[in-house]
């Protein structure tokens, strides 16, 4: 540990009670849809040596956006702290699915039928089979991933019987500039019709409104980090 990392480790943990509090009050205050909510803190573009001080603190559960960035910083951290679970929630190409599948725990940005094959065969290859999600464009934008919202519950079918995939949930990023709240609860409508339980949506500025549309994960990133 640096000298600097106390001072780093406090600031962690003050970050980390402040959002889990907001959470929290989010949940009672809108009559808890979920049982629980999990925060997926969002490590992209922070070094290791920004990230160890949230480990220290007790956070287990991270997104990163890009395997290349991932794989430069994470198995060291992990080595270190074993129990860490990695979430994957950015695009990923299918060239990238054996790195992927040896990395992380969890994949957040299933939204093809070409990538749901190529996991589902590294998958088998590693021994690993690991729960994903079904990415949704639920804003139909030309410029984001995800399956279009009304091929999402046949796609999950498909993953699940076609591709052998354990799809346990639905995630998606909202439009930037319009309230979120329509597309969050069109996410929660299409979980329920896909038969799934998990419900990732919502980040730094708009997790509260989430948890009162059913999230059950919310990725947060620069509300505990910082800018980027």
């Amino acid at each position: 540990m640096t000298d600097k990392q106390p001072d780093g480790i406090v600031r962690a943990k003050t970050a980390l009670d402040y959002i889990t509090g907001r959470m929290e009050k989010a949940r009672n205050r809108f009559g808890a849809p979920p049982e629980k909510v999990q925060l997926v803190a969002v490590s992209k573009t922070f070094s290791g040596e920004q990230v160890e001080p949230f480990l220290v603190a007790g956070r287990r559960v991270f997104g990163e956006n890009r395997v290349q960035e991932a794989k430069d910083k994470w198995p060291e951290l992990k080595a270190r702290y074993p129990d860490v679970q990695l979430h994957l929630i950015g695009p990923l190409q299918t060239n990238k699915a054996r790195e992927a599948v040896a990395l992380f725990d969890v994949i957040q940005s299933v939204d093809r039928d070409k990538l749901a094959g190529v996991l589902a065969s590294e998958m088998e290859r590693a021994g690993r089979k690991l729960p994903c999600f079904v990415q949704v464009n639920i804003g139909g934008e030309e410029q984001k991933a995800g399956i279009p919202v009304d091929e999402a519950v046949d796609f999950v079918a498909r993953c699940r019987t076609e591709h052998g995939l354990e799809i346990v949930g639905l995630m998606c990023i909202p439009p930037d500039g319009v309230p979120a709240a329509p597309y969050f609860a069109q996410l929660a409508e299409l979980a329920a019709k896909a038969g799934v339980s998990e419900i990732s949506m919502g980040m730094s500025g708009d997790f509260e409104t989430a948890i009162a549309m059913g999230a059950t994960y919310v990725r947060v990133g620069s509300a505990l980090f910082g800018k980027r």
